[in-house]
């Protein structure tokens, strides 16, 4: 146990810092921010003692704020204010993504990875640029909730069902979306084939079953009359949300003036076609069945075919979603950045790293130099092919490792190019 710890204690400090780092430049007010108009209420009552207002009060992310109300209580004990209660709150979400990172770290020495490959694992989980924006704009529980459903599926494949009951239970309280990773959690926890022990996979449902249902029963009861409605919005959302950042972009058209939340004018956007509001968020779950059964038929199961799959479902929510923003590929990084590091790839989690980099100019960079549809276009440019990869690599395996050795063999065999030196009349090979 103490030489893990030595071990593992840079990694730990390292970890510690960029989390520091992360809070104090993300966190240094919560004005005009999502935060302030959703779940500052909420927490404001919780800290004067009025626990069924808070319930109340609570938005259609509510069970994240259950979760994470004893740490809003914090800071009553030394009399901090609304601010260290913003901070408190969110540093639940920032600890579980740098203990995943540090777990990762570990994992990885193990394996006999080398320093850098670490050095990106841990950068991308608690020094990322996507989790900055998160807090800024008031939803660290994206972060909690891909790290909860990351933890879900490494659990499962280490047959511990109820752990990973609790954890995939924690992640659909904390937000919905959270139920695409039931899928990769049963492949994780499946028999082998042939086999018919069934009881880890009841055992890990219900517990997630369980679990969910303790934290959001208060909110259903209490708050019937506004967790219950904006649940219900957010199953079917208004036609009004529609980002550039999705695939149904194009549909639209271009009209009168679209106009912001808070009545600021996008120039070039599109208005929404109207049955779209009420398609796109269960068509992400009507994807994902049949992805998931497909990869239940042929995968070989375990921990890589069910991280996979999990990152894939995750990038076609982001992909699929009218709402699709800045913080919501967070999840499918955690879970891309897991599987590139656990898996046979001899090479650092680029498409982890590169993920992170595309996402953070596709929604902070192009807004400010390039229209609309251009943002819209160079999205669609590197998600399509990125799933297009998750899905040859689950279901065509085969196609994939042939392709790969074709490529390899291409490259080996390329003939060197030569050109003539005119004044002394011989070749020189360039290659």
């Amino acid at each position: 146990m103490r030489s893990r710890a030595r071990e593992n204690a840079l990694c730990a400090f390292l970890a510690a810092a960029g989390t520091a780092t992360m809070a104090w430049l993300g966190l240094y007010g919560f004005a005009w921010s999502d935060y302030d108009t959703e779940a500052r209420p909420a927490f404001a009552a919780l800290t004067h003692g009025h626990v069924l207002e808070f319930l109340r009060l609570a938005p259609a992310y509510g069970g994240s704020l259950v979760e994470r109300a004893p740490f809003a209580l914090l800071p009553g004990l030394w009399g901090g204010g609304q601010l260290a209660v913003y901070r408190m709150v969110a540093l639940p979400c920032l600890v579980a993504a740098a203990v995943l990172g540090v777990w990762l770290v570990a994992q990885m020495r193990v394996a006999g990875r080398p320093t850098l490959w670490r050095a990106v694992a841990l950068g991308v989980c608690v020094a990322n640029p996507l989790t900055l924006r998160a807090l800024e704009l008031g939803h660290p529980e994206e972060l909690l909730g891909g790290a909860l459903c990351v933890a879900a599926v490494l659990l499962a494949a280490r047959e511990r069902p109820l752990w990973a009951g609790l954890a995939l239970g924690l992640a659909i309280a904390n937000k919905e979306w959270a139920l695409l990773a039931v899928g990769p959690v049963l492949i994780a926890l499946a028999p082998p084939p042939g086999a018919r022990n069934w009881k880890p996979a009841i055992l890990c449902m219900g517990c997630a079953g369980a679990v969910a249902t303790i934290v959001l029963a208060p909110l259903a009861l209490v708050g019937s009359s506004g967790f219950v409605a904006s649940t219900r919005g957010a199953a079917a959302p208004p036609s009004a949300i529609f980002q550039p950042w999705q695939v149904f972009w194009f549909l639209g058209h271009h009209g009168p003036e679209v106009r912001g939340l808070f009545g600021e004018i996008k120039p070039g956007y599109r208005t929404a076609p109207a049955w779209v509001g009420a398609l796109s968020h269960p068509l992400i779950v009507a994807v994902s069945l049949p992805l998931t059964a497909l990869a239940w038929r042929r995968s070989r199961r375990g921990q890589s075919d069910a991280l996979a799959l999990l990152a894939l479902l995750l990038l076609l929510r982001c992909v699929l979603d009218t709402w699709d923003t800045v913080y919501y590929p967070i999840p499918f990084v955690l879970a891309l950045l897991v599987w590139e590091s656990l898996g046979q790839q001899r090479r650092p989690a680029m498409l982890a790293l590169s993920s992170t980099v595309l996402a953070w100019v596709s929604f902070q960079w192009l807004p400010a130099h390039v229209s609309a549809d251009a943002q819209a276009a160079f999205f669609l440019a590197w998600t399509a092919p990125l799933a297009t990869g998750l899905a040859l690599h689950l279901y065509a395996p085969e196609l994939t490792r042939r392709l790969t050795r074709g490529t390899l063999r291409s490259a080996r065999l390329l003939p060197a190019q030569e050109i003539t030196v005119s004044s002394l009349d011989s070749r020189v090979s360039t290659s």
